[in-house]
């Protein structure tokens, strides 16, 4: 119906127009007086009645075969709103086709009378312009309204409605409305950079502006988004939304932990410069606060560990479990048959390790060593035939040997220790009794610098015969600081 209206509304200034036009050309013709025969300006009026007529029924035609198509589209003939529509429209073309023809007829009448002679060719080629102009933006209206309401359908699945084509009008107009503002504000920041600076802004600096209110806008976006997230997840994590308070108090954190970035950024800077600074003399000497340090922390480790062990160990002989362990009887049994065999000043002390799976413990004198290791391996009673560990320990005030038994016989095992001088460590070797003291011999020589006497060939393990020093010794100092 828009497209209909616009129609209509051209056509009426394309006859005002026309009017227009006639009578500027008759009174150009009066003063001109000049004239030609009436015939040929007879027959130029009726060609252009009958082009007129041609027009008015191919566009006839046209709104038939349009009528016909929508009908067949839709499933059927058009509602008889539509027809009506259609109706109307026609009538209202074949009036105007009517006074356009009267409208002529009067003309070359009027012009025979008052001119008594024909048009010129001049005139009569204007008229014919006039006219292809004419048909020419009727065309173009019909083929604009064509085209908008075939788009219309297309996209609504149906003709347009009025109101439709007027959201659409206020959508333009609100498009155009924004446009201008935004480009009235452009206008008026570049004006105001020009007062502030004292001139007009360069196209550089005005881009570096854009640039910059474009990164600001983008930043303040992020952070909007970061905080509704942050925000979001708070108020799932607590069971509902997060107060101003809230927000403020993690607005806050966020700050400190940015100054807080700033600052260490700031510290690891200025040590690096006073690095710098300080050049090779600096590095060695931080080199060998860092091997002090180590050395004392090493220390004071190997002395907490020396104090625990003492403290469980006496306390595991003076303290009573409140309920006994279900070695003690085991412990008892060795006790009494090492102490009947070969006397009691060849233990040092005994107890039950708990901090060692109950383990059976006895603490054998120096001079003692081999003989009780002996008796514990042949012994019928005992036969501890199978060593499973071997292993030496520096506390610092003396060494230790531990060496772990086992009987296959009577399922049961035994610790033995063996304390040494920590100035010249030396012991027997159990090799002989057990094959597989060997290895675990060779490695106590190795880092701790232990002697085991009658060992077949006791020599280093891991590191090499020249290397000095022990590792496992608690004074032990490397060759090269930097390994």
């Amino acid at each position: 119906m828009s497209g209909e209206k616009d129609l209509e509304q051209l056509k009426k200034e394309a006859a005002a127009k026309a009017k227009a036009a006639a009578l500027a050309k008759k009174k150009a013709m009066e003063q001109a007086g000049s004239g030609a025969g009436k015939s040929e300006a007879v027959e130029e009026s009726d060609d252009l009645a009958k082009k007129k007529a041609a027009a008015a029924a191919k566009a006839k035609e046209a709104a038939l075969a349009k009528k016909k198509a929508m009908a067949e589209a839709e499933g059927g003939p058009s509602s008889e709103g539509a027809s009506g529509e259609a109706d109307d429209l026609a009538k209202k073309k074949a009036a105007a086709v009517a006074k356009a023809k009267a409208a002529a007829a009067a003309k070359r009448k009027a012009m025979e009378q008052a001119e008594g002679g024909p048009a010129s060719e001049g005139d009569s080629g204007e008229a014919d312009d006039l006219a292809k102009k004419k048909a020419a933006a009727v065309a173009k209206a019909k083929a604009a309204a064509s085209a908008k309401r075939k788009a219309m359908e297309q996209a609504e699945g149906g003709l347009a409605s009025e109101g439709d084509s007027g959201e659409a009008d206020d959508l333009a107009k609100k498009k155009a409305a924004a446009v201008a503002k935004a480009k009235a504000a452009a206008a008026a920041k570049r004006k105001a950079m020009e007062q502030a600076e004292g001139g007009p802004a360069s196209e550089g600096d005005s881009g570096e502006a854009d640039d910059l209110a474009k990164k600001k806008a983008a930043a303040v976006a992020k952070a909007k988004a970061a905080a509704a997230a942050k925000r979001k997840a708070m108020e799932q994590a607590e069971g509902g939304p997060v107060s101003e308070g809230d927000s403020g108090e993690a607005d806050d954190l966020a700050k400190k932990k940015a100054a807080a970035v700033a600052k260490a950024k700031a510290a690891a800077a200025a040590k690096k410069k006073a690095a710098e600074l300080g050049g090779s003399d600096a590095g060695d000497d931080a080199k060998a606060k860092a091997v002090a340090a180590a050395k004392a922390k090493a220390a004071a480790a190997a002395k907490a560990k020396a104090a625990a062990a003492d403290k469980g160990d006496s306390g595991a002989k003076t303290s009573e479990p409140k309920q006994p362990s279900p070695n003690q009887v085991y412990l008892d049994k060795y006790v009494k048959i090492i102490t009947e065999h070969l006397g009691e000043d060849v233990l040092e002390d005994f107890y039950i390790n708990y901090l060692s799976k109950d383990v059976p413990t006895i603490v054998v004198s120096r001079s003692a060593y081999y003989k009780i290791a002996e008796f514990l391996k042949y012994n019928e009673s005992l036969g501890f035939d199978y060593l499973s560990e071997l292993h030496g320990t520096d506390f610092e005030t003396h060494m230790e040997i531990y060496v772990h038994l086992y009987s296959y016989k009577n399922r049961q095992s035994v610790a033995m220790k063996v304390k040494l001088d920590r100035g010249a460590p030396e012991i027997e070797s159990l090799q002989p009794l057990w094959a597989g003291a060997d290895w675990a011999e060779c490695e106590a020589y190795d880092l701790l610098g232990i002697q085991f006497a009658g060992h077949p060939n006791l020599h280093r393990i891991m590191l090499g015969e020249d290397w000095v020093g022990h590792p496992l010794r608690k004074d032990y100092e490397p060759y090269d600081v930097e390994v």
